[in-house]
């Protein structure tokens, strides 16, 4: 069933620049155009340190420098199965509350549509507002690691799976293990036999190799860059189709490592369902204004992203999309729900 899916694997979904949607069709609540009246939360759902708080925190603080909103903006952390447990506080708890609002990547759709651990809530029950990013994959060591570069974990996996312990911010079926397993499948290894231990975030996953607690993790490219300055982790390889900048310059592809694949991380900010139409033409409006401050193109370089914008309709349509090529894959994989 692997063998199927090895084009699709290769280019649809792991150059996954999936999103999550919601339908513009929802009739909003109307509120005055006084908003925002109140300060307004963006709750990364994960632990501190993965893409999600970072890129929330980004969003705070450009909002802030740049003035572009006079409201204090509160990051929160609301770490759970993968994002899957504020998921669902988010569609339910917070569908008209238009203050708080949620930082998402492709697990909305994957959590969403795989058979284990699934989330009953997706990108419909969202109002999306807008793509901000694009990461990519890493495979990630300790800097003392025996594994110098990323065929000597396929190998030692390939010896022994049970050997190798491979970690990530995200639950089985989900992001951080598609990235983590692509290069095994790739490399003729079957990823059910990958010894894989999921973590609230990536970075309970760095935390947890550094304690240790894992051989070997699969996390985003973009919130490992200040760990390699510290000489604590060594990056084997990327999923971009060409080297990244910054402190990932001498790190190869996974394509120069003889891996035929790439994958692709799209972030971006979503609102409850049923936000308002005077909440939702803001944050379209901002949105727009703030990824052409140099503030922001400032936070894309320290944190070694591309800015890849789209607003709340090209976003929505995107994820419309994204989520047929997510269920495509998890149905030849065997994992769909």
């Amino acid at each position: 069933m692997w063998k199927k899916v090895t084009t699709v694997a290769a280019t649809s979904l792991l150059t996954l620049s999936l999103v999550a949607c919601s339908s513009q069709n929802d009739t909003p609540k109307k509120t005055s155009s006084t908003y925002p009246e109140k300060n307004i939360t963006i709750v990364a759902p994960s632990g501190a340190g993965g893409g999600w708080d970072l890129t929330a925190r980004a969003i705070s603080k450009t909002m802030s420098e740049t003035k572009l909103i006079d409201k204090s903006i509160t990051v929160e952390n609301k770490p759970g199965g993968g994002g899957a447990v504020y998921m669902a506080d988010f569609a339910t708890k917070e569908v008209k509350n238009d203050y708080a609002l949620l930082v998402k990547s492709p697990p909305i759709l994957i959590n969403h549509n795989k058979a284990e651990g699934n989330s009953p809530y997706g990108y419909k029950d969202t109002k999306p507002l807008a793509q901000l990013t694009r990461d990519y994959g890493a495979i990630v060591v300790k800097a003392d690691s025996k594994f110098k570069t990323l065929k000597d974990v396929l190998e030692a996996i390939k010896a022994d799976p049970k050997a190798v312990t491979l970690a990530g911010g995200s639950a089985p079926g989900s992001m951080d293990h598609l990235i983590g397993v692509l290069p095994a499948h790739k490399y003729g290894i079957d990823p059910k036999t990958v010894k894989y231990v999921s973590y609230d975030g990536g970075g309970e996953a760095i935390a947890a190799l550094l304690g240790g607690n894992a051989d070997v993790i699969a996390t985003d490219a973009s919130a490992i860059g200040s760990y390699m300055k510290s000489g604590d982790v060594r990056v084997l390889a990327v999923s971009s189709s060409e080297r990244l900048g910054g402190e990932l310059t001498e790190v190869p592809t996974f394509k120069e490592e003889g891996i035929d694949a790439e994958f692709t991380i799209w972030r971006g900010l979503f609102g409850p369902k049923d936000m308002s139409d005077s909440a939702f033409n803001y944050w379209n409006e901002k949105l727009k204004k703030m990824v052409e401050t140099d503030e922001w193109k400032a936070e894309l370089t320290k944190n070694g992203w591309e800015s890849e914008y789209r607003n709340s309709k090209d976003f929505t349509t995107y994820l419309e999309e994204q989520d047929k090529v997510i269920v495509e894959l998890l149905t030849a994989l065997g994992m769909q729900k």
